[in-house]
């Protein structure tokens, strides 16, 4: 067995060592998504401190932030106009995946919607530079790409097509840049607003996505994150003039994924977010012109939603880890000292949490995989839950997760893996469970079970395992394909049957999927094989299930059926419906229901014990 066991790096000050709670308090709320108002003397961001993310404004270092009126739903992305006039607001009604876009003055007058009408789900690209006019994606069967004026609405539509994204627009609006095609197969498209005619960039070689991109400070290049080059995503520069010419790498590292890139927006620089091994973030100042690359400090060990004030005198971001929750902070892009937003208030630290330590280990066909283990005080094996994440293109990381320590002052170890499929560990690595490669991915469920049994960590017959989304249905494969491995499982918004799923998914979903699960026509027989309800008879012990009502991502007859199908054999099990809420439980309440379901049904399952954290 090979253990790293590293400490957390955070800039964060350390919690006192005399604090010993016996259980984890009310997970503390969080502010995340910051937008800094053009000038960098304020900053609006998203908080759930009054129970339901909502619009907060707060001056740069100065004074208690302000809540804006924008409304009982949900907010999920946030930006402020380069004029500085107006905010831009992505709403998601009930807390489903349709979402709506709403502005209104920083004041918080003038709310109106302009995006994201019946059925449409709209997501913001950004502003043209000057003004307030906002560049759009709608989508529903198909997608359109537009430009909205913020006070008036008036919509102007550049281009529409499936799998189709809008990610940028040249000052003058006469030439755009799209994002295409599904997932982990994505490519970008130059567009022609007058003549129609697109250029597709990058040659189509049948591996690597480009998910990002912008144009460069004169509209003759475009620069892109992509891993169509190299195993680890980079960034390239793509010359227009010249688009036969291989593009130029302008940074890319042998030991990280480049995770995100934020340019200025004069273009000149780049705020670079770039993936280490096993989740934690590093970051970096790249000036474009010249290729000279700063590392500065990060605050936190997971970092996002970074973003510069359109002055770019300003980065704001968001850090997260083990023991602090998201918060916003400022870094100074001269200097590279980060701050947080909020200096005056008390340190805002979790001290009953504690860190995990990063595990590697194979898979049964030979994969190094790796995961995060939560350990309880004292000597294991401990009742053990394996916790699965979503995606699968996403990542177990050492951020701020509530669920795992309050099971860990149950007595209960976690340990949070990422099995292949998992992003952060390079193209190949994303790709391993695609198609029939998913049946690898439930056996590195297994594998990793095993491993935690003979490491001495989990106790046999009390290991359970947990996951949401995708996590959800590995959770319902793994039981009904290792029968007997696990004792109970907490499945939450999880797919039990691929069929009903491309069914009654949204239609822009159920498209993009096709590249990773497979085609509901074509691939019928193995999705019907990978599907958990195919095989619901060979489930035999507890399991609860959680979904949201409203969600239309994962529909929430996918747990129902496995709920009636387990009713009608007498297995038992748990069936938590919460009302208002979609794919991603948003309101604090609903979400600390779920973390209080999960926690208690694993304890009483695993027969843990609960225990003094320290």
């Amino acid at each position: 067995m090979s253990v790293r066991i590293e400490p957390p790096r955070t800039t964060r000050r350390p919690r006192p060592a005399s604090h010993r709670p016996v259980s984890p308090p009310v997970p503390i709320s969080e502010d995340f998504a910051p937008a800094p108002s053009p000038d960098g003397r304020r900053v609006a961001f998203l908080s759930d401190r009054a129970g339901t993310p909502g619009v907060w404004v707060c001056q740069v270092d100065a004074g208690a932030p302000v809540a804006l009126p924008v409304g009982d739903e949900p907010v999920l992305a946030l930006s402020w106009s380069p004029d500085g006039q107006w905010l831009a607001c992505v709403v998601a009604p009930g807390g489903a995946p349709r979402t709506e876009l709403w502005v209104l003055r920083p004041d918080g007058t003038r709310r109106h919607q302009v995006a994201g009408f019946g059925r449409r789900s709209a997501a913001l690209a950004g502003w043209l530079p000057h003004g307030a006019v906002l560049a759009v994606t709608e989508t529903d069967e198909h997608g359109q790409a537009l430009l909205v004026d913020a006070a008036t609405g008036r919509r102007r539509v550049l281009a529409q097509g499936d799998l189709l994204t809008l990610l940028d627009v040249t000052p003058d609006a006469g030439t755009a840049l799209l994002r295409r095609g599904p997932r982990n197969a994505r490519w970008l498209e130059v567009l022609d607003v007058a003549t129609g005619v697109r250029l597709r960039l990058f040659p189509d070689t049948g591996r690597g996505s480009t998910d990002q991109g912008w144009f460069g400070p004169d509209g003759t290049s475009v620069l892109a994150r992509t891993d169509a080059y190299s195993e680890l995503a980079a960034l390239v520069r793509v010359d227009l003039t010249r688009p036969e010419q291989p593009p130029t790498r302008l940074a890319g590292r042998p030991d990280a994924e480049l995770e995100h890139v934020t340019p200025s927006a004069d273009g000149q620089r780049g705020a670079l977010l770039w993936n280490t091994y096993g989740g934690r973030s590093e970051l970096s100042l790249l000036d474009f012109a010249s290729g000279v690359q700063r590392a500065v400090t990060a605050p936190g060990e997971v970092l996002g939603d970074a973003v510069f004030a359109a002055d770019g005198g300003l980065l704001c971001l968001t850090a997260q880890g083990p023991v602090q929750p998201r918060e916003v902070w400022l870094v100074d892009p001269s200097t590279g000292a980060p701050r947080p937003l909020r200096p005056d208030t008390a340190p805002r630290i979790d001290d009953a949490g504690v860190a995990p330590q990063l595990l590697d280990l194979r898979a049964r066909d030979g994969l190094p995989l790796s995961g995060w283990l939560y350990r309880p005080a004292g000597p294991g094996p401990w009742p053990t839950a394996i916790s699965l994440h979503g995606g699968p293109e996403a990542q177990e990381r050492p951020g701020y997760h509530p669920l795992f320590q309050a099971l860990v002052a149950q007595g209960v170890a976690v340990f949070a893996p990422n099995v292949r499929g998992s992003s952060g560990f390079g193209r190949s690595f994303v790709a391993a469970d695609n198609l029939a490669g998913r049946y690898g991915a439930i056996a590195d469920v297994a594998a990793c079970a095993d491993f935690l049994v003979d490491a001495g960590v989990a106790r046999p017959g009390q290991l359970g395992c947990l996951g949401r989304s995708y996590g959800g249905y590995l959770v319902l494969a793994v039981l009904v394909n290792f029968p007997g491995l696990f004792a109970a499982g907490v499945a939450e918004c999880g797919i039990s049957d691929f069929q009903t799923f491309f069914a009654g998914t949204e239609p822009w979903i159920a498209a993009a999927a096709v590249s990773k699960y497979g085609d509901p026509h074509r691939d019928a027989d193995l999705l019907r094989d990978l599907s958990p309800l195919t095989h619901i008879d060979r489930l035999d012990v507890p399991v609860l299930l959680i979904h949201g009502a409203n969600d239309t991502n994962v529909p929430a007859g996918e747990s129902a059926q496995v709920a009636q199908a387990l009713a009608d054999r007498g297995v038992p099990y748990g069936h938590l419906v919460l009302a208002g809420e979609g794919h991603d439980f948003l309101a604090r309440a609903n979400a600390e229901a779920a973390r209080t379901a999960t926690t208690g049904w694993l304890a009483r399952h695993l027969a843990a014990t609960a225990t003094v954290v320290g």
